[in-house]
């Protein structure tokens, strides 16, 4: 390991061993940082839907592969798994278009005034949290902690990690997957659902968990001047692209070992959370391919730049770990919006 990378796992490991505020004695997590929770997680009350509300109207609709200029579907890879377990395709570069549909589901608070360029939150997998997002943003919204904002949920293209076409858009450190959202969804979120979308990337937020997560970091980091604000839980910040780029030869790993570190500060504020039992939590470093570690060390990276950001540790927590979500979400969204005007 380069000494740079002991640097920052040891300031990564003694965050996360310091005296750090506990939810229940220390409510207040307006402040950047790191923060542990757990091991015993409750939904926060702004979880809950509460009587006498707005209530935001929910739009579906699909897009299709073969309209596609950035995605348009490749058939899934057979994958074997190398000597820590990991996953990776046994035919590298032998990708074939396959058709897909893809789900887009558009939350518009009853607040929102037609014409009016609106804040929004893109989420990835999205239509997989659209419902629990929906109930947090019409309360949050409603208690004028956060603006008027519209929620954009678009799902995958289907399959997961590598040589499939979820990890094609995912797990590959690019601008693409951003640049996809801007030149064909976003167009058709503003045509179906007769909603403006603001271009200030102030007002602009991605969300994702696991490789949604990584995808929703490289949204921002390869296109600032699109997002500013980026929301991950257990972020697969790790080896897991493909096909093989010689850019990146570890993937989503080379954030936090090099790419960061080495790269001018971006005006990007980061909210990201990892469980202790997170995926391949005792994986070694070398394998690249640890979930807790990862997280870990893109926080510290994050901290030593002088980044705004947030770091969860939870401890008992798994991957993506639905308790952590129905706790820490309200909390997350407030943090992750500072700054920006409130209606």
């Amino acid at each position: 390991m380069k000494c740079f990378n002991l640097i920052l796992l040891g300031a990564a490991l003694h965050g996360l061993t310091g005296a750090l505020p506990l939810w229940a004695s220390d409510p207040d997590f307006s402040a950047d940082g790191d923060y542990t929770l757990g091991p015993t997680y409750s939904n926060a009350p702004e979880a809950s839907a509460r009587a006498n509300l707005p209530v935001g109207a929910i739009h579906n609709f699909k897009m299709y592969s073969s309209n596609s200029a950035f995605y348009p579907g490749i058939k899934p890879l057979a994958r074997h798994s190398d000597s820590y377990g990991n996953r990776i395709p046994a035919t590298p570069g032998e990708i074939t278009n396959a058709p897909y549909t893809r789900n887009v589901s558009v939350y518009v608070p009853q607040q929102y005034k037609p014409g009016a360029p609106a804040p929004f939150l893109v989420v990835l997998d999205g239509p997989s949290y659209g419902p629990r997002i929906a109930t947090v943003l019409d309360n949050l919204i409603a208690d004028h902690r956060l603006p008027v904002m519209i929620g954009v949920f678009v799902g995958n293209g289907g399959g997961d990690a590598q040589g499939s076409e979820r990890g094609l858009e995912y797990d590959t450190v690019s601008g693409k997957c951003a640049e996809f959202i801007e030149a064909e969804v976003l167009p058709e979120v503003e045509k179906e659902c007769s909603v403006t979308l603001t271009k200030d990337p102030e007002g602009r937020a991605t969300f994702g968990g696991s490789s949604g997560g990584t995808a929703a970091f490289s949204m921002a980091w390869f296109h600032p001047e699109l997002y500013h604000r980026v929301l991950t839980y257990s972020g697969t910040y790790v080896n897991q692209q493909s096909p093989f780029n010689s850019e990146t030869p570890h993937g989503a790993w080379d954030y936090h070992d090099h790419i960061i570190s080495q790269s001018p500060v971006k005006p990007l504020r980061v909210w990201l959370q990892v469980g202790e039992e997170d995926l391949h939590s005792n994986d070694p470093e070398q394998s690249y391919h640890n979930w807790p570690l990862a997280n870990q060390r893109m926080a510290a990276v994050l901290k030593s730049k002088g980044y705004h950001y947030q770091f969860f540790f939870c401890k008992g927590a798994r991957h993506v770990d639905g308790r952590v979500v129905g706790q820490t979400l309200p909390e997350a969204l407030t943090w992750l919006w500072q700054g920006y005007p409130v209606n």
